[in-house]
């Protein structure tokens, strides 16, 4: 199965997938708003706004499985992702990403390896992963890189369409 033939949800409830997003590079990040790596969301904001028109976009799955960080509604997430960071970036439905319950995207991309080799459950709030404009996972970024690191910023500048 391809990821873009997984369904998914915006978190305003809307059924969609990463199809609509066929042919761009991705960034793909499980989210929360009561975390120590919250602030991420700055960095996450300045990348979706400098390469958006060269064919990109991050994509945010909010995920309430580590410590209750997630704790709030759709309204609530939506409000304070948009008036306290200004995030103008997709936010899909509140997400599981490990256990028995594990949406199939992330079953999909919990089998991708980091950069020392190690693939499985997602660690923490802010895990990422990089998709090739033709799908493919290529890169997962654990919570506590950047998203403005110097490596990610490489990865994700690798992957723009031509």
């Amino acid at each position: 199965m391809s990821l873009y033939d997984i369904p998914l949800r915006t978190l305003t409830g809307e059924a969609t997938s990463l199809a609509d997003y066929r042919g761009k590079a991705l960034l793909l990040v499980n989210v929360a708003s009561k975390c120590g790596l919250t602030p991420q969301y700055e960095g996450l904001e300045r990348l979706q706004q400098r390469y958006a028109e060269r064919g990109f976009a991050v994509l945010g799955f909010p995920c309430n499985q580590f410590a209750g960080q997630e704790p709030g509604t759709a309204e609530e997430i939506l409000s304070f992702c948009s008036t306290t960071y200004g995030v103008s970036f997709p936010l899909f439905e509140k997400t599981e990403v490990n256990g028995e319950n594990r949406h199939p995207l992330f079953a999909e991309l919990t089998q991708v390896a980091d950069e020392s080799g190690a693939a499985g459950d997602v660690q923490w709030n802010f895990e990422k992963w990089i998709i090739s404009p033709q799908g493919e996972p290529v890169a997962r970024i654990r919570p506590r890189t950047e998203p403005e690191a110097e490596e990610v910023i490489a990865a994700i500048e690798a992957q723009l369409p031509r």
